[in-house]
């Protein structure tokens, strides 16, 4: 130590003794170095300022989905264990505070709880020093009783719930680390432009809705006009890395079926499920969805192209609305609270291609437009935070044309940017004989059309069938991109166009 300088450190380069004569040009390692490197970061962990979390509270009121407490000084966010005397402890998120009283919201059942039952704040994560290792010297800056889970590449091939527990019964998860489950997005300017085409294995979408490596689009719809079943279809044909499905407040029964009669054994190897049900809480239906974007970050940062499909956005957003109206956050539009329309960019922002360029989240979010209307205040707000729109529409589904997919309502924003001029132009006469189509239905049924009056609209009489037959698919049958594009052009007998 009396070598040391006089800011009481060791030199950082060398850690150790130079070598006896000038001409020696390398140093040995000094154990007594290390030993003090170990020593220091001890002492900076062991001295660091404690929260006042550690001091346990009490359970005071129980009122619908809210835990309040006194005598715990814990932020928002923070994990707290609820216990009493012959019951099991119960989880719970701290949700927000008024002077004295914090407001948790459990994260498991609360029956057996009764008042002057114990809170008391999970222990914070402290990263354990290594003996010469200065990587390790800092103190860890995770906050205290912050939620951490399980990230790695042993999630492939497994399904577990919102905490990374498995739901599969194939046993515990290993080769996984402890993460944080909330992330800052990349920067906006350190993301790669999206300039690379990303084949789905449905045609419509191949074709006329082209999508981007890294784009985040929305699959808008009412209940059962296929949603889930178009998600299974990207799921089983999309030709990317790793697959990470949430399953997030949809049916229970979904679970097992989308993974032994959608994904199969080939791609749930390369798949991650993580699934909280329409019974869970509201806060792990919340923390599932969180959950599951940070399995696909996790492989994004390893390189890899990711597509995450989550069923559904809407019900992550009213699980947020449960939890706000639960604590006295005023209503708003449709008695979503302000916080939901806060939350939903928060987590969406998360998705998109890596740090300077380096792997992909490409993300479809299922959002359920209430009784089909499009103006919905949630489908309206995640319509103007996504890079696109596939509009699935009942009539289309009443009619039995499969995927029901509007081209007409729906949009990609990117495609432009991935595909050819000569691909864009298909895509906009497609959409054109289509929409002509769609304006003389009526006088054709009624036979008040005269053929011969209007040129485009006997060529868009003549085409339709071609064009519906097109659009449908059947959902064990994949389509290629160029095979897709190649059939658009042959459908509007635009062959030559793209040979």
């Amino acid at each position: 130590m009396a070598g040391w300088k006089s800011a009481g450190r060791a030199p950082s380069a060398g850690w150790g003794r130079t070598c006896p004569g000038r001409r020696c040009p390398v140093t040995t390692p000094d154990p007594g170095a290390r030993w003090q490197e170990f020593l220091d970061s001890a002492r900076q962990q062991a001295g660091a300022p404690q929260s006042t979390l550690e001091a346990g509270g009490t359970l005071t009121r129980l009122t619908g989905l809210v835990l309040e407490a006194v005598g715990i000084r814990a932020p928002v966010g923070s994990q707290c264990l609820v216990s009493q005397p012959a019951q099991p402890p119960v989880l719970a998120e701290v949700v927000g505070f008024s002077g004295d009283r914090a407001f948790l919201m459990p994260a498991g059942d609360v029956q057996g709880l009764s008042s002057g039952a114990s809170v008391v704040p999970t222990a914070p994560y402290v990263a354990t020093p290594r003996l010469g290792d200065a990587a390790q010297a800092q103190v860890a800056s995770y906050a205290q009783g912050q939620l951490r889970l399980p990230l790695g590449p042993g999630l492939l091939g497994r399904v577990v719930d919102a905490h990374g527990e498995p739901l599969d019964r194939r046993g515990p998860v290993v080769n996984v680390l402890s993460r944080p489950l909330d992330r800052t997005p990349i920067n906006a300017m350190d993301r790669a432009p999206i300039r690379e085409s990303l084949d789905t294995g449905v045609r419509a979408i191949n074709a006329l809705l082209s999508v981007g490596r890294g784009q985040r689009l929305g699959l808008f719809a009412g209940a059962g006009v296929g949603k889930s079943v178009l998600l299974g279809m990207m799921a089983r044909y999309t030709k990317a890395d790793v697959i990470v499905v949430g399953l997030i407040g949809e049916r229970g029964r979904e679970v097992k079926e989308f993974i032994e009669d959608i994904l199969g054994e080939e791609g749930r190897a390369r798949s991650v499920v993580v699934a909280a049900p329409a019974d869970s809480p509201p806060l792990l239906r919340m923390q599932a969805a969180s959950y599951a974007t940070g399995v696909a970050e996790y492989f994004r940062d390893q390189g890899q192209h990711v597509l995450l499909l989550m069923d559904s956005l809407t019900r992550y957003a009213m699980a947020q609305r449960e939890i706000a109206l639960a604590v006295g956050e005023p209503p708003a539009t449709k008695g979503y609270p302000p916080s939901c329309f806060a939350r939903l960019p928060q987590l969406v922002e998360r998705s998109g291609n890596g740090l300077n360029g380096v792997g992909s989240i490409t993300a479809f979010y299922t959002v359920l437009s209430e009784g089909d209307d499009q103006q919905d205040p949630i489908a309206d707000a995640a319509r103007a935070i996504l890079d696109g729109h596939i509009v699935l529409t009942r009539a289309l589904a009443e009619a039995g044309h499969y995927p029901a997919i509007d081209i007409a309502q729906s949009a990609s924003r990117v495609m432009h940017n991935v595909v050819s001029r000569e691909h864009f132009e298909l895509a906009r006469q497609f959409r054109a004989i289509a929409s002509r189509y769609e304006r003389g239905r009526d006088l054709v049924q009624i036979g008040a059309y005269v053929h011969g009056s209007d040129p485009g609209l006997d060529e868009a009489i003549r085409l339709s069938g071609p064009m519906s037959d097109f659009l449908r698919q059947d959902m064990y049958a994949g389509a290629g991109f160029e095979e897709s594009v190649k059939a658009m052009a042959t459908t509007i007998q635009r062959e030559e166009a793209f040979p």
